[in-house]
């Protein structure tokens, strides 16, 4: 399955006003700059953006009743930049799954189907999501994609959001745990230049720890830096490449299964606003 997500048919005026209070966001410098010595009321552009964010935590909210508590599917979720190695890592996770599990997967990716591919090589359920200009997923995107999966035969659902470090942060998809991936080829000051992203997720993994000598990374600095972000966050080590490291994500996420939900975890789904 591959749904657009940038044809007219998807994009509601919410989406469309947030996208438009996104984009101002970002260029926020720039065009106070331009309108220096004018008159700007930002106050009412605030309300509404906050009050579209709230629209989407709600979103979350109900897509995690929907999925993970009506119908028991433990549902994770992956960001990460473009190249970290988020791919792979489902792959080895996928390669992991116990043979009694069926496990679906929906890939976000602004163009192109090439993770999808992949993972349907492994025999899994796949939703492929083209974004067009959209830097990440958003609940409704979600609830779209897994529209065409029989919830009641699912039993583990990954996510691979958009690659992108900024503008996931704010749009929460309703998963049981977000993963954060980031790679020693990104640089070891990776974690200090977006911590936003890292505090709004449960879990770490450092990839491609098998190329931090080669590209001057120092690995023990990039796991301090994240101590430093959200203190207590589980880090992870891994070369996904060669599955190395793997299992120990692979046990924290199981345990994060067993566990069910750990205090706060509900608003952890919506608004990444605390730390366990």
């Amino acid at each position: 399955m591959t749904f657009n997500a940038s044809g007219p048919t998807h994009r509601t005026p919410i989406d469309r006003l947030l996208a438009a209070l996104s984009g101002r966001r970002r260029r926020e410098p720039v065009a106070r700059a331009h309108r220096f010595g004018h008159d700007h009321d930002e106050s009412a552009e605030t309300d509404a953006a906050d009050d579209v964010l709230a629209q989407f935590r709600e979103q979350a909210r109900e897509l995690h009743e929907r999925v993970v508590h009506d119908h028991g599917v433990f549902a994770v979720e992956f960001l990460g930049a473009t190249g970290s190695g988020k791919t792979t890592l489902v792959e080895r996770l996928i390669e992991r799954a116990p043979d009694d599990e069926t496990v679906g997967v929906v890939v976000g990716d602004v163009a192109g189907d090439d993770d999808a591919s992949r993972f349907r090589e492994h025999g899994v359920s796949v939703a492929n999501v083209t974004t067009g200009k959209e830097c990440h997923l958003d609940p409704g995107l979600l609830a779209e994609a897994i529209s065409e999966f029989d919830l009641d035969e699912l039993d583990r659902l990954y996510v691979e959001n958009v690659g992108n470090m900024v503008c996931p942060a704010d749009f929460p998809l309703g998963a049981q745990a977000r993963v954060l991936v980031v790679s020693t080829t990104e640089g070891d000051d990776v974690v200090r230049k977006h911590p936003l992203l890292f505090e709004a997720c449960d879990a770490a993994v450092v990839n491609k720890a098998d190329l931090a000598d080669a590209v001057g990374a120092d690995i023990d600095r990039m796991a301090t830096d994240v101590e430093a972000v959200v203190p207590d966050m589980a880090v992870f080590r891994t070369n996904a490449r060669d599955d190395e490291g793997v299992d120990d994500l692979a046990s924290f996420l199981a345990d994060r299964r067993r566990g069910g939900h750990h205090h706060g975890d509900h608003a952890r789904a919506a608004d990444h606003t605390h730390h366990d």
